[in-house]
């Protein structure tokens, strides 16, 4: 039985559960808010974030990247292509979408509007910080044209066949337009790329999935946004 400690709307979280819905993986999940910094998810995982995928037999696989790597190593699945080329091209964007486009979009807005809301003030929560906000929301509008220009030279972000670059593109702007900061408008081959990915069957349960208080944007569960 796979164990997955993650946050619903945490965009790494996120990608490894579009992962395992791609492969017919059926996982326990167990939410983790790490701001609340439990020993017991420390001892899995000192650095205290998530996702954390636990399998009886190996030690806790930590993070969106090793988690991929350990699907690779124990299950056959076809998100990895075969191609050496391709492979590293599949790693790259990984790499753009779970490092650089968190650190620059998704990750400052899940935290300044949706974690914040649950962390004392002492601590860190609180209100949103507007400069914090209005950076990520300027700095989404060349990852978008980024994705648009990716899907316009090739099938998909990273090839031929739909692979672990689109499910991490896709995860992390599947929690930004859950708060209505993806700027669809701009790129209308980003947008067609967004909609064919969110209509797959393993995108069902994200786009089920609300915050009480805080509803999802109007495209966000809209196939046809």
């Amino acid at each position: 039985m796979l164990t997955l400690f993650h946050h619903p709307f945490c965009p790494h979280s996120r990608f490894v559960r579009l992962a395992f819905a791609e492969l017919g993986l059926a996982a326990r999940l167990v939410e983790e808010r790490t701001w609340e910094r439990r020993e017991e998810f420390l001892v899995l995982n000192p650095a205290g974030t998530t996702p954390v995928l636990v399998e009886e037999g190996v030690p806790p696989v930590p993070g969106p990247a090793i988690i991929a790597e350990y699907l690779e190593d124990t299950r056959q699945s076809p998100l990895m292509p075969r191609d050496v080329g391709t492979r590293v091209e599949v790693r790259r964007l990984m790499s753009w979408f779970n490092d650089k486009f968190f650190e620059e979009v998704s990750g400052s807005l899940v935290m300044e509007r949706i974690y914040k809301r649950h962390i004392a003030v002492e601590h860190g929560g609180g209100p949103p910080d507007t400069e914090t906000l209005r950076a990520a929301r300027s700095n989404i509008r060349y990852h978008l044209a980024y994705v648009g220009w990716l899907v316009r030279t090739r099938d998909w972000l990273a090839g031929n066949s739909l692979s672990y670059a689109d499910l991490a593109a896709a995860a992390h702007l599947s929690a930004v337009d859950y708060l209505g900061d993806v700027p669809w408008d701009e790129d209308e081959t980003a947008k067609a790329w967004y909609a064919r990915i969110k209509s797959r069957p393993a995108f069902r349960t994200l786009l089920n999935e609300t915050l009480p208080g805080l509803p999802p944007s109007p495209s966000y569960a809209d196939l046809d946004f």
